[in-house]
């Protein structure tokens, strides 16, 4: 057990660090349940090592009902038995540690499951100790619920409750009651979870939705929105009608990151924070700067349909003017998102598209989190009604199919049943677009998406302008993203197509092409770089 160091403050590197999802249902099921696991995680941790990542960021492994899959908490300080128990969590933070690796783990703070122990005392009456652990609030006059507020998953986020003859708030499923952090009894029991894992020793965490500690204690309704908020919810889902001024981004929020930053800063742990706002750089860079709360965050702003050099250089150009000493991280996949290779790419095999999408989004300026399976080119699932799990996508079928497409299980062997991932019927089905990318194909072709991704992410590991340097945007016209990445002297520059069309740019400056970081493509004569489909290029300044 790792005991706290007083004023210990905690190195930097998560700055430019590269961290891998890993989603624990559908890594790897060690013992033919069907349901990935802890062991089968800790069973395929020098493959994640190689990649040349630097951390492992697990998604909720926590006592859960699972009716949003481990989302829904129902113990902090236990592992679901699906997934193992804390003797199997111990055994892959200390393998993980020997192979160099850190552990972040997923925080889900702002709500717990209905099951939890605290919100079922809180729902007994109106008068026992956890009584305003939870958001309660009167019905209106009519009995209709308290304001306007929307829950992300469809309908009002308020649930009525027989016993206490009030609505709870939701902002998710029914079954995810919102905690009430005006109380500090949660937050200081909120911490006493987090601190429970800061002693068996993790190196992070990655809080969800860490924007949505916090609502308006007046309870006032939120305003029409004037832009439509499409980067955190679908098109088809009226949570973006309002603009969401009350019901989340408090400002009483900072005040308990900081509590959590202290906390974590005893540990020498780090954090990351998932932003989903109608404003969410801003709030990334309000929650970053300052040295006192999170390290990092990131928002959802690149996990969107829009894929344009113009799109990507705003989001970071946005981030930059305002994140001051603060720090950003990139995402453009995960398990809430359509996968990159589908949402961008429009399911291109095309060899060079997911290398050119990891090398340019591990050479922004931040640190980078990247998606279980991407490294493999896979493809959003094509999944039918009948083999949805996820309650979101059942809610808004069939306009709007959930994150179950993403979420199917890795392959890991072509010519094995459920290409190697379970011996078991699997949860999510294997599907066929998904075999023929197994990691064993891959591994034995060092032309394959997998091994290209390792030179890539090796590679950036010896270039640390590209780990912690300044960031310039060149100017450029579609679909050309280009920049530099300045540090200690050393400049280099990054030019990517965003494209399948070959495409010509001139540099405004001499380089010179750096070689060994595994991108195709390109050719450079005196200044005139020609780049093919989804080509990259790599060079330092004369």
């Amino acid at each position: 057990m790792t005991q706290p160091i007083a004023q210990q403050k905690a190195a930097p590197w998560w700055r430019g660090a590269v961290i891998y999802q890993v989603y624990p249902r559908s890594f790897a099921d060690s013992n033919g349940d069907g349901v990935g696991d802890l062991n089968g995680i800790a069973g395929h941790l020098e493959y994640i090592a190689s990649l040349g990542v630097d951390a492992v960021w697990i998604s909720p492994f926590f006592k859960s009902p699972m009716k949003d899959f481990g989302y829904d908490v129902s113990d902090y300080r236990d592992v679901d038995p699906l997934f193992g128990n804390l003797a199997d969590f111990d055994r892959l933070l200390a393998k993980a540690h020997s192979l160099g690796l850190k552990i972040i783990i997923d925080q889900v703070l702002s709500h717990t499951s209905d099951a939890h122990a605290w919100f079922k005392a809180s729902r007994q009456d109106r008068t026992n100790d956890k009584a305003d652990w939870y958001i309660w609030a009167d019905p209106q006059a009519d009995g209709t619920p308290p304001n306007n507020w929307l829950s992300i998953f469809g309908g009002p986020s308020w649930r009525w409750d027989t016993r206490r003859l009030q609505y709870y708030m939701h902002n998710f499923l029914s079954s995810q009651p919102d905690l009430n952090f005006h109380n500090p009894a949660v937050q200081d029991a909120t911490l006493g979870e987090i601190e429970f894992w800061l002693k068996r020793g993790v190196d992070g965490f990655r809080f969800d939705a860490c924007n949505y500690h916090f609502h308006d204690q007046q309870l006032r309704s939120n305003p029409p929105a004037t832009v439509r908020d499409t980067a955190s919810v679908s098109v088809e889902n009226p949570y973006g009608y309002q603009a969401h001024l009350h019901d989340k981004t408090q400002p009483e929020n900072v005040a308990f990151l900081q509590r959590i930053r202290k906390l974590l800063d005893q540990y020498g742990a780090m954090s990351v924070g998932e932003v989903g706002d109608d404003n969410s750089i801003a709030i990334m860079a309000q929650y970053t700067n300052g040295g006192d709360k999170l390290n990092m965050a990131y928002s959802f702003n690149l996990l969107t349909a829009d894929f344009s050099a113009a799109h990507i250089r705003k989001q970071v150009q946005d981030l930059e003017a305002q994140i001051k000493d603060g720090w950003g991280c990139w995402t453009t996949g995960n398990h809430d998102s359509v996968r990159v290779v589908t949402r961008w790419g429009k399911d291109t095999q095309h060899p060079r598209f997911a290398p050119m999408i990891v090398a340019m989004e591990t050479a922004l300026r931040g640190s980078s989190c990247l998606y279980q399976g991407e490294e493999l080119g896979l493809p959003e699932a094509q999944l039918t009604f009948e083999q949805l799990q996820d309650p979101y996508g059942i809610t808004m079928w069939p306009e709007f199919k959930g994150r179950d497409g993403c979420r199917t299980p890795m392959p890991w062997q072509h010519n094995a049943p459920h290409a190697g991932f379970s011996k078991a019927d699997t949860w999510l089905p294997v599907v066929a677009p998904h075999v023929p990318l197994a990691v064993d194909t891959q591994e034995s072709n060092s032309d394959s998406t997998l091994n290209a991704y390792r030179r890539i992410l090796h590679w950036r590991k010896t270039q640390p302008a590209l780990i912690t340097g300044d960031i310039t945007f060149l100017q450029s016209a579609e679909p050309i993203l280009a920049f530099t990445r300045s540090q200690d002297g050393q400049t280099l520059v990054a030019v990517f197509n965003l494209s399948e069309t070959d495409v010509t740019f001139e540099l405004p400056v001499a380089a010179t092409e750096l070689v060994g970081h595994g991108l195709t493509g390109a050719s450079l004569a005196g200044k005139t770089l020609t780049l093919g489909a989804w080509g990259g290029w790599f060079g330092t300044v004369d």
